[in-house]
C-alpha cells in the first residue's frame, strides 16, 4: 500500500485532532502512542491524551453496554468534554464505552479505532486493530496484525545500552536477558514454575559460559521473583519492577542482550524482543506436570478460574489464544521454544505501524 504522507496537510486550525485514552495497561498505552506517533509523523495532527481511571462498578455498566461516562471518577469524566476530537484511539475493555460516548455527543463525526479485543461488538466501531489470538475475522472493519504495535526504535536501544553498559559490562558475555511477565488469564506464576524457569535458564546461560540480565514486570508476583532469583546460578544481573522507577532497565537490558528469553504469556514483550532482531526464546508457562488443569491448585484463583467460565460462556471474540502467535512464530523460524532448538538466523522487519496508521489515514479521509 503506497503511503499517504505525501498529500497536502491541512492548515494547522483545520488538521483533525486526536484523542488517545490512556488506561491501566502499559501494554495498551504503548500501542496507542506509537499508532498516534506514526499518525502524527505523517500529518502533524495534534494528539492529546487522556489519562481514565475508573469506579469499582464499571464492569456492571458492560452488562448494558450503553454508551457512558458512569464508570470514571470525577477527575477523569472533568477532562472528557468539547470540542470534541475527529479521532479516538482506545484499547481495553474500561474505555470502550467512553470512546461510543464521545462519539455520540459528537454527533457521529468522530471515528473510533479500538486496538486489541472489543468487549463490544466490532461493527461498534470505524476500525478494529487486533491480533491473531483474538477469534475475530479479518476484512471489513477489522484489521489482524500478526504481532502488536511497538515502540522499539534503534534510537531508542542505542542510547540505553550507552546507558546500561558501564554498570552491566563486567558481566561475561553472550548476555541473556529475561523479560519476565505474570499472572494473566490462565497462566499462574507459582514457584513451582519459578524452580522450572530456573532450571532451564541454568542450563542454558551456563552452556554458553555466560549471564543472565533479568527484568520483571507489573504482574509478576513477588514470590515467584524471589524464587527465581535464590534459583539461579550463572553471573546475573537481576531487576524487580516498581512503579515510577528512574531508572527502569527495561530498553537497556533489551539493547545490550545478544540473545532474549520471554515469558509466553506475554505477547507485547514478545513484539519488542523481536523487534530488536536478537534471536528470541519463548520460556512456556504452563504449569509442571501433566496433570489436567481442574487438578491443579493454581487453576482455582480468582483470575485463572474466571478466565476458564468466561472463556466458556462468553461470545467467541472474547477468547485469547496465544498459542496461535506461538505456533506461527515457531513454525517461521522467528522464535524458539526455550530447550528446544534455536531460532532462524536473520532479522525480520515488519511494517505493521506503518500500514495501520495509513488504514486510519484512509478511514479519516473518507469521512
Amino acid at each position: 500500500m503506497p503511503p499517504l504522507a505525501t498529500s497536502i496537510q491541512a492548515p494547522p486550525s483545520q488538521q483533525p485532532r486526536a484523542w488517545l485514552l490512556i488506561g491501566h495497561k502499559a501494554g495498551d498505552n504503548a500501542q496507542l502512542r506509537t499508532l498516534a506517533a506514526a499518525i502524527h509523523e505523517r500529518r502533524g495532527w495534534p494528539v492529546e491524551e487522556k489519562s481514565l481511571a475508573f469506579r469499582p462498578y464499571e464492569l456492571l455498566l458492560h452488562s448494558v453496554s450503553h454508551p457512558t461516562l458512569a464508570g470514571l471518577d470525577r477527575a477523569s469524566r472533568s477532562g472528557i468534554r468539547p470540542p470534541w476530537p475527529d479521532l479516538v484511539l482506545t484499547a481495553g475493555r474500561r474505555n470502550e464505552l467512553v470512546a461510543l460516548w464521545i462519539q455520540a455527543r459528537s454527533g457521529q463525526p468522530t471515528r473510533i479505532v479500538h486496538v486489541g479485543r472489543p468487549w463490544s461488538r466490532p461493527e461498534r466501531f470505524d476500525l478494529v486493530v487486533s491480533t491473531p489470538q483474538y477469534a475475530l475475522t479479518p476484512g471489513g472493519n477489522v484489521l489482524v496484525n500478526p504481532l502488536p504495535l511497538h515502540q522499539v526504535d534503534p534510537a531508542t536501544l542505542t542510547d540505553a545500552a550507552r546507558h546500561w553498559a558501564a554498570r552491566l559490562g563486567e558481566l561475561p558475555a553472550p548476555r541473556i536477558t529475561l523479560l519476565v511477565g505474570g499472572d494473566s488469564g490462565p497462566f499462574v506464576f507459582t514457584p513451582a514454575l519459578a524452580d522450572r524457569l530456573a532450571r532451564q535458564l541454568n542450563a542454558f546461560v551456563g552452556s554458553l559460559k555466560g549471564s543472565l540480565l533479568i527484568t520483571t514486570s507489573p504482574r509478576t508476583p513477588p514470590e515467584f521473583s524471589e524464587r527465581l532469583w535464590q534459583s539461579i546460578d550463572v553471573p546475573m544481573f537481576g531487576y524487580r519492577w516498581a512503579p515510577d522507577a528512574v531508572d527502569n532497565p527495561y530498553w537497556g537490558l533489551l539493547a545490550l542482550a545478544d540473545r532474549i528469553v520471554v515469558t509466553a504469556e506475554s505477547v507485547s514483550m514478545i513484539t519488542e524482543a523481536l523487534a530488536t532482531g536478537k534471536p528470541v526464546y519463548l520460556a512456556s508457562v504452563a504449569q509442571p506436570g501433566s496433570r489436567p488443569w481442574w487438578l491443579q491448585g493454581a487453576s482455582y484463583r480468582w483470575k485463572p478460574l474466571t478466565h476458564r467460565v468466561a472463556m466458556a460462556i462468553a461470545p467467541a471474540r472474547f477468547s485469547r489464544d496465544v498459542d496461535r502467535i506461538h505456533q506461527a512464530l515457531v513454525s517461521s523460524g522467528r522464535a524458539a521454544w526455550l530447550g528446544q532448538g534455536h531460532p532462524r538466523p536473520g532479522h525480520f522487519t515488519d511494517d505493521d505501524v506503518a500500514a495501520t496508521a495509513d488504514r486510519i489515514l484512509q478511514l479519516m479521509e473518507s469521512r
